[in-house]
């Protein structure tokens, strides 16, 4: 586990855009969750 750690530092520091595009697509995932929970419909019942 420490050594895949290491390896995503790694690249990491070799990429910085990418911390910022990973950040972005952890919004974007979370607010698309949030969203989809809010148009959920409750059935109650037969």
């Amino acid at each position: 586990m420490s050594d895949n750690s290491n390896t995503m530092l790694t690249y990491l520091r070799q990429n910085p855009r990418m911390m910022g595009v990973l950040f972005t697509l952890t919004l974007l995932l979370a607010q698309a969750g949030n969203a989809s929970a809010n148009m959920a419909t409750i059935i109650s019942g037969p």
